[in-house]
């Protein structure tokens, strides 16, 4: 069965209706990294559950508990969970998406205010936070069941929904319930789960659909250097060991120019890049021209387009971000830290884990810092950690994917794996033993996180059209 006509040709004859919804959505700010707007983020939880109800979606609001945000306690928002269809004969399909958003003033830089959505129809965009990232394509999921309650026409598969509110803010408790959840099988939410498809990234560039089977993880580091029992006027330089200075060298110890990263055993165990998969990288529409947009500058470090592809998604990577107790104000200050800190972050890709990088740092650098002989001391830490993910791109969900991208857009979409980490893909994966595809709305140019945040009207419509017809590409796969 093919996606109706009717289906698409009310998307299209009820576009206002549908940017109206994305309207009420965006109008909402439910920032959930302060605790001030909280109130909104639950706000937009009961707006949600709401719309999905209308459209005939059993729903649960699972609450999470508190929090601690700055001195105060608060309440996590609930996740949205809801399931609509039970028929074993046919495929079930899991749908995430998060309903918070980063914050955003116009005072920031935004050329409107960012929770108005702003439609600029001769130039075919909208304008507002979250329109992209992400409550453009949870209301796309909204739309495809308008649509079909609308037209009196049965879904094609069975569906279940995951909507967090804490998405921005780390996803607080959402592993934990996602775990629960999956462990009472037939009792639980995602009983029969078939599939997964998380609507949380964007497209590569702004032609090409996408289809994303993979995303690095995260090991993010402290590496703090001790002496002097207070900072020192650099006058007393030359006398003493200073920290800034060790802990420089150390950091030029982890990672070249041209990105190769200094740490024994770090790429252990990663598989070379097979003839298949080079295929598939060199087959994405990108060129060096889209990678000099993307850093804003001539600065990549080949100019083979598949190479630095790889290099940020399929490899692992070391950046440096900064050093906390050395100065960095204007102007000039004589003085000699005595304690300093540098952070960096390492990107992993299967089958490393932060555990395991954790172990081949902590070993690097205190060699390292041994050979030095100093009366310093030296302290490495963890910050924080994700595991990377990878699917099989060839599985019949991505196949789904494929075909109904190629209908509505009529061009094969790009394999993608993401640089950076969108953690759930794993927690949904390793609970469920579920393929996991990732389905992007919006443009590579749509700036999530950032000012002027906007999805162009063509990606909203056709993306809302492209959902639905993924669902019936997912019925016709054949269910065991």
């Amino acid at each position: 069965m093919t996606v109706p006509e009717s289906f698409l040709k009310f998307v299209d004859t009820h576009s206002d209706d549908l940017i109206n919804r994305l309207a009420e959505a965006v109008a909402i700010p439910s920032i959930s990294g302060n605790a001030a707007f909280r109130p909104e983020v639950v706000r937009m939880s009961t707006w949600l559950a709401t719309k999905l109800q209308e459209f005939g979606v059993e729903t649960q609001a699972v609450p999470l508990g508190e929090q601690t945000l700055g001195e105060q306690s608060v309440q996590l928002p609930p996740v949205i969970l809801g399931r609509i269809g039970s028929d074993p004969r046919k495929r079930t399909v899991l749908v995430y998406g998060h309903y918070d958003v980063q914050p955003a003033q116009k005072s920031d830089g935004w050329n409107t205010e960012p929770f108005e959505l702003v439609v600029d129809k001769e130039k075919g965009i909208m304008f507002g936070r979250g329109s992209t990232d992400d409550k453009g394509p949870v209301v796309g999921w909204l739309n495809v069941l308008a649509a079909h309650k609308a037209l009196g026409l049965e879904l094609p598969v069975n569906l279940r929904f995951c909507f967090e509110g804490m998405e921005e803010s780390s996803s607080v408790g959402l592993d934990g319930l996602i775990a629960q959840e999956s462990s009472k099988g037939k009792d639980g939410w995602f009983d029969n789960v078939d599939c997964v498809c998380i609507c949380d990234n964007n497209w590569l560039n702004t032609r090409t659909p996408t289809l994303t089977y993979g995303i690095r993880g995260i090991s993010y580091f402290a590496v703090t250097v001790t002496g002097p029992g207070f900072d020192l006027h650099s006058g007393i330089g030359g006398a003493v060991y200073e920290p800034l200075n060790v802990l420089v060298l150390l950091m030029s110890k982890l990672v070249t120019p041209e990105g190769r990263i200094l740490i024994p055993g770090i790429y252990d165990g990663i598989p070379e890049v097979n003839e298949e998969e080079l295929q598939r990288f060199q087959a994405i529409d990108y060129s060096m021209a889209d990678v000099d947009e993307t850093a804003g500058g001539s600065v990549a470090v080949s100019d083979d387009t598949a190479k630095v592809l790889m290099a940020m998604s399929r490899d692992p990577s070391l950046s440096l971000h900064g050093f906390e107790g050395a100065y960095s104000g204007p102007g000039g200050k004589t003085v000699i830290p005595g304690t300093v800190t540098g952070k960096f972050s390492i990107r992993l890709v299967p089958p490393q884990t932060p555990e395991d990088v954790k172990t081949k740092v902590v070993t690097y650098l205190e060699d390292e810092f041994a050979k030095l002989k100093t009366k310093l001391k030296l302290k490495v830490e963890l910050l924080g950690g994700g595991k990377p993910w990878a699917a099989d791109p060839n599985h019949w969900n991505f196949e789904a994917a494929k075909k109904a991208t190629e209908l509505i857009y009529k061009k094969t979409p790009n394999y993608t794996r993401e640089g950076g980490s969108i953690p759930v893909t794993l927690t949904f994966a390793e609970n469920l033993g579920v393929n996991v595809l990732l389905l992007p709305m919006g443009r590579g140019d749509d700036a999530p996180h950032s000012t002027n945040e906007k999805l162009d009207i063509s990606n909203y419509i056709n993306g809302t059209k492209l959902l639905g017809a993924y669902l019936y590409e997912v019925g016709n796969t054949q269910k065991s």
